[in-house]
């Protein structure tokens, strides 16, 4: 597999990438990466909820399926399969899942936290 020294492989195959269980009803997947991007796949069942933070990152998030009240600042938004949202650097945001869904979060630089 052709890899840069710090990036993923060229061709990530879903079947072939196992989900990282993150607890209490989240899971991801890392798709791809270099150090200045990464495409993460994120699992969640219904009320799981992800905690406000923030990060140096900038950060696109598209839902894929289910629906989600995201809060980022002091704005608060149900978000739905084909919506997105961007995220500022040092913003404070967070989720509940009201549906079962999936997000691809894409982040700038690569969130070096998340890779073993």
């Amino acid at each position: 597999m052709m890899k840069t020294p710090s990036s993923s492989s060229i061709f990530l195959i879903d079947s072939h990438i196992e989900w990282e269980d993150l607890g209490e009803g989240i899971k991801r997947k890392i798709l791809g990466y270099d150090d200045n991007i990464m495409m993460v796949n994120v699992s969640f069942n219904t009320g799981a909820t992800g905690a406000m933070h923030k990060h140096s990152h900038v950060q696109v998030t598209y839902i894929i399926s289910g629906e989600f009240e995201f809060t980022v600042g002091d704005e608060v938004k149900l978000v739905k399969a084909g919506d997105a949202l961007y995220i500022p650097p040092h913003i404070m945001h967070g989720t509940v899942c009201k549906k079962s869904g999936v997000l691809i979060d894409v982040f700038n630089p690569m969130r070096q936290d998340f890779v073993r």
